[in-house]
């Protein structure tokens, strides 16, 4: 953890400077730096760039990779938390239908206004169609009183489709065929509105999320090792999962009204973070975090890049190593 977690650190800073530096207009590392540092202090560095490299760096790259961090950090750290809530390592946002039904809830406000949910903000109403949805998976997923993965699993994605049937007739249902085009790109994950503005409320209900998940540390673990060692051990199962769903129902609902609804990142990371350092939830949390924010990082750019001057969405991306990696999950696991 010692060497593991400043080497996943310095990965991130080295990928946040690629991305900012890359595209259409290059702007070298150097006049990233100096960017940077003059506009948080005036005067501080020799303006070695054009006023066009710094709006672009500023207004568009700088706050475009940083929601990149927090979208990534947040979806492998809800991944983590997932799957030992429900003990299943196939378990991540997206499959159990908890992004799509964020989604739903961010595209009815899209489409319709504020005015269709009872004047509710974007982030408020992705929030409670995540809710929704998973709270429905872990009701339909139990059987006898315990969930078991299979059921959890075909829950998950069927509800997933269910989600998703409803909010493309509501596209569908959309006065402005372009407005409708935008949103449905945006369903697969895009961060290319990311402004200033976007970052405050993400940055902080993660940093708080994390915080408070990082308290939990040891219920996580005896949860993860069943559910009768957990009560053993004095946890209360029942109130765990309730306050834990509400929390990473938050998490999806705000990243998921900034960024879109990202494939994989939740399954893939944890898996990646365990190998790492072990099963011990105070280390997971925190490499899933860094891990994740590195991982969407690399895909953002690769989105950005691979098309260009096309932009992919970044669940077409994250799909490409998700599917293979969730085969090989499942055959592993029989």
């Amino acid at each position: 953890m010692r060497v593991v977690a400043p080497l996943l650190a310095l990965a991130v800073v080295c990928s946040t400077l690629a991305a900012v530096s890359i595209g259409a207009v290059h702007v070298g590392p150097a006049q990233v730096w100096g960017i940077v540092a003059d506009r948080l202090i005036p005067g501080a560095a020799v303006p070695s760039w054009t006023p066009a490299q710094a709006q672009i760096v500023w207004e568009f790259r700088l706050p475009r990779a940083l929601l990149a961090l927090l979208v990534g950090a947040g979806l492998a750290v809800v991944g983590a938390v997932l799957q030992a809530l429900v003990r299943n390592p196939l378990a991540d946002p997206f499959l159990l239908g908890v992004s799509s039904g964020a989604s739903l809830g961010a595209v009815l406000v899209l489409i319709f206004g504020a005015s269709a949910l009872g004047g509710l903000p974007l982030s408020v109403a992705a929030f409670l169609g995540a809710l929704l949805a998973l709270m429905l998976v872990y009701v339909l997923a139990q059987r006898s009183g315990r969930i078991t993965p299979a059921r959890l699993v075909l829950a998950g994605v069927a509800l997933a489709y269910l989600f998703q049937a409803v909010y493309s007739y509501v596209l569908q249902q959309a006065h402005s065929g372009r407005a409708a085009q935008q949103v449905l790109f945006w369903l697969l994950g895009s961060l290319g509105g990311a402004r200033w503005h976007m970052l405050p409320i993400p940055a902080a209900v993660l940093l708080a999320g994390i915080a408070y998940l990082l308290v939990q540390h040891r219920p996580l673990n005896a949860l993860s090792s069943g559910e009768d060692s957990a009560v053993s051990l004095g946890v209360s199962v029942t109130a765990l999962r309730a306050r834990l769903f509400v929390l990473t129902s938050l998490l999806v609902g705000v990243l998921v009204a900034t960024s879109g609804a990202v494939a994989f990142v939740g399954l893939i990371v944890p898996h990646a973070a365990r190998l790492l350092v072990g099963a011990d939830h105070r280390r997971v949390l925190l490499v899933s975090a860094l891990l994740g924010a590195l991982f969407l990082q690399l895909v953002d750019i690769a989105a950005r890049t691979v098309a260009a001057p096309q932009e992919l969405a970044l669940s077409i991306v994250t799909a490409v190593f998700g599917v293979p990696f969730f085969l090989w999950l499942l055959r592993r696991r029989g």
